[in-house]
């Protein structure tokens, strides 16, 4: 083959290569005297039938086929001679198609910059960590109480307080017409509790059984029924039964309640518990402050087209966003060209850093291994409880969807490479500090 380089401009590469006609003609024979050996057909032995004839039934086919072949061998062939990293699938156009002339073909592509491995010996990083008290055990305690609370019926006909839980029948209107899904009976509500419309639940306050009240909302603009979204509406309540909340005793029975041998068991299974979670919000912090302290090292220019694929990913979450409402205020106070030049910002950084991370990861032979991903894989199927084994057969039916936890699980393995490499500065805070965000967050 014949290349040609026509574009080398930063990034950008671009080839025309040139495959002579007799290389072609040579394969299609190759491949046509192949097939010949097997082709059938009336009044002639397998493997007789004249090559004219297996030249007509397949020559266009073979083609075809020994031109995507060559296709692909030379571009591979291209990449591999002159050592180029493509940073996205290069772009293929042919010029010449190959039939009774030379194959022609051009090759297109942004390549990713040598990227040097910065030294990492001079960054110190503060390794906030918070120590477990009695009080935060306590109170985890407490909510685990709270959360297997009951409710006790109420004889006397007194005036609901907030935290009481009333049953009620309710018919909701908009207007005059009552609408889709505003009507329910015996439907159990915590007083002042969330759960309901804003405002809803806490308009009940000081109902007591056998009382009617009207309740009027506003149902919020992003409301699932787009019927009655950003509406202003009526309730007609009736209050049929109170019940007050009872917080289990935190003793030996609890304990048991929750499977645990022992009252003392579970205070130390609680306490490593919030162990683990304030591990998990000291690495954060830490890889966090690693990744911005990295951002400042990735001083190479990033392929246009990664940042432009980052960028367009960020921009369908920013639209996302604000049409379901929800848009930062700052960005709502900035005109659109303001707001796309900063979001382009903040891809080229990601894309910069994901580069950088990478080429670590790579220098290092840091590598994701089938065990990681299947782990990943139960792990995520964890999260959907009674459906997990129906998650666990969609990926053991498309193992290419493993690939999701690649990604995220080589990141991490390279930052955990890299924070056996920095300097770790211990300080002790206290876990309110510790949960606190910085007032600068990373856009890693």
């Amino acid at each position: 083959m014949l290349v040609t380089e026509t574009l080398n401009t930063g990034l950008k590469r671009g080839f025309t290569i040139t495959v002579p006609e007799p290389e072609l003609a040579e394969k299609r024979e190759k491949r046509l005297a192949e097939l010949g050996k097997t082709m059938q057909m009336p009044g002639f032995r397998p493997g007789k039938v004249p090559m004219s004839m297996v030249r007509k039934r397949y020559g266009s086919a073979v083609a075809a086929e020994i031109a995507e072949t060559l296709i692909n061998e030379s571009s591979d062939k291209l990449m591999s001679e002159r050592k180029l990293r493509p940073a996205m699938q290069p772009k293929l156009e042919v010029t010449k198609p190959g039939q009774n002339s030379d194959l022609e073909f051009t090759v297109e592509m942004e390549v990713l910059p040598d990227i040097s491995i910065p030294g990492l010996s001079d960054i110190t990083l503060d390794k906030p960590v918070a120590a477990v008290t009695e009080e935060a055990v306590n109170e985890a305690l407490q909510k685990l109480a709270e959360q297997r609370k009951t409710f006790e019926p109420v004889e006397e006909a007194r005036p609901a307080a907030k935290g009481e839980q009333l049953v009620v029948d309710f018919v909701g209107k908009v207007g005059d017409e009552v609408f889709a899904g505003g009507t329910a009976s015996d439907i159990a509500v915590i007083v002042g509790g969330d759960g309901f419309i804003p405002g809803f639940a806490e308009q009940m306050e000081g109902m007591a059984p056998g009382q009617s009240k009207t309740i009027a909302v506003t149902f919020p603009e992003n409301y699932g029924s787009k019927d009655v979204a950003g509406k202003d509406a009526t309730f007609e309540v009736t209050a049929k039964s109170l019940a007050v909340p009872k917080v289990p005793e935190l003793d030996e029975e609890f304990a048991k309640a929750l499977g645990v041998e022992s009252f003392e068991d579970l205070k130390k299974t609680v306490t490593q518990q919030i162990e683990r979670e304030y591990a998990g919000l000291t690495r954060m912090k830490l890889k966090r402050g690693l990744l911005d302290a990295l951002s400042k090292r990735a001083d190479f220019a990033a392929p246009e087209s990664l940042v432009e694929a980052e960028f367009a990913e960020i921009w369908r979450q920013v639209e996302q966003e604000k049409a379901a409402g929800r848009a930062d205020p700052e960005d709502a106070a900035k005109d659109e060209e303001t707001l796309r030049a900063e979001y382009r910002a903040i891809a080229d950084r990601r894309v910069r850093l994901g580069l950088l991370v990478a080429e670590i990861g790579r220098a290092n032979g840091v590598s994701v291994t089938e065990q990681e991903l299947q782990r990943a894989m139960f792990n995520e199927a964890m999260r959907y409880r009674d459906q997990a084994m129906q998650v666990v057969e969609f990926f053991q039916k498309n193992p290419q969807a493993l690939e999701r936890f690649r990604g995220p699980i080589f990141e991490d393995k390279v930052v955990d490479y890299l924070l056996n490499s920095v300097t770790l500065n211990e300080m002790s805070v206290t876990a309110e500090e510790l949960a606190k965000d910085p007032e600068e967050v990373s856009e890693g």
